[in-house]
């Protein structure tokens, strides 16, 4: 599974009543201060405000800073995927020869296997399942249909094959308006953007990402987790066979 993920990389507030309320001024990008018959203008940076956390139980808070964990480890990888992708097409659009396209091809791979080999074989089966998902909102394409235009359609469909083993798809597709996790995965982004912990990159794939987050509510579920590590649990209590 993890030599399967390098071969892919490589191509790769509270509100108070008073009897006074105050009223917020219409702000666009600029806010001019008035004092003393002098005008100030004061540039704001805009500041994005996401609604807290609601969990179902106080345990489930710490499934969700494992899964917070999870997405921090993989979106380096995603970033760093998709920047690969980018310079590795704008260079081909520029070689003409089928032949010299295939060299460049073997060329990159060869050195990326040699700089993302050891630390992608640290990456467990779920940061796994969360870079092919980041992959496709970082790049715009799923890892399927990155290595098909890049490469094959065959090589394409033996690695998927591949995955699918390990209960991966390289056609997963990020759906955080819809799915649970990919939500998830869009909550722990958005929070990390606004608290400066993870490197910016555009994603390629668009959506209204802090409309997605803020719908929500903050709900929290992580009850696909806490199976998981249920399941995981009984089979460490089920005795070994003399």
């Amino acid at each position: 599974m993890k030599k399967l993920l390098y071969i892919y990389v490589v191509l790769f507030v509270t509100v108070m009543d008073g009897q006074i309320k105050d009223t917020l001024p219409n702000f666009n990008d600029e806010y001019f201060l008035i004092k003393d018959g002098d005008s100030l203008m004061i540039t704001l940076n805009e500041v994005s405000i996401l609604p807290k956390h609601k969990f179902k139980k106080q345990s489930d808070v710490h499934y969700y800073y494992w899964f917070r964990r999870k997405v921090f480890k993989a979106y380096p990888y995603a970033v760093i995927a998709a920047k690969r992708i980018d310079s590795v097409n704008v260079r081909l659009s520029r070689i003409k020869s089928k032949r010299k396209k295939r060299k460049y091809i073997k060329r990159v791979q060869k050195y990326l296997e040699e700089e993302l080999t050891k630390p992608l074989k640290k990456l467990t089966r779920t940061e796994g399942r969360l870079l092919l998902k980041l992959i496709h909102r970082q790049s715009g394409k799923t890892a399927f249909n990155n290595i098909k235009e890049l490469r094959s359609g065959w090589k394409a469909f033996w690695y998927n094959a591949t995955a699918n083993i390990f209960k991966l798809s390289l056609k997963s597709e990020y759906k955080p308006e819809i799915e649970n996790e990919d939500y998830l995965i869009e909550d722990v982004i958005q929070r990390a953007l606004i608290e400066e912990k993870i490197e910016y990159q555009e994603p390629k794939l668009k959506k209204d990402y802090k409309a997605i987050v803020i719908k929500e509510r903050g709900e929290v579920d992580v009850e696909v987790y806490k199976k998981m590590f249920s399941k995981m649990k009984k089979k460490k209590k089920k005795p070994k066979k003399k």
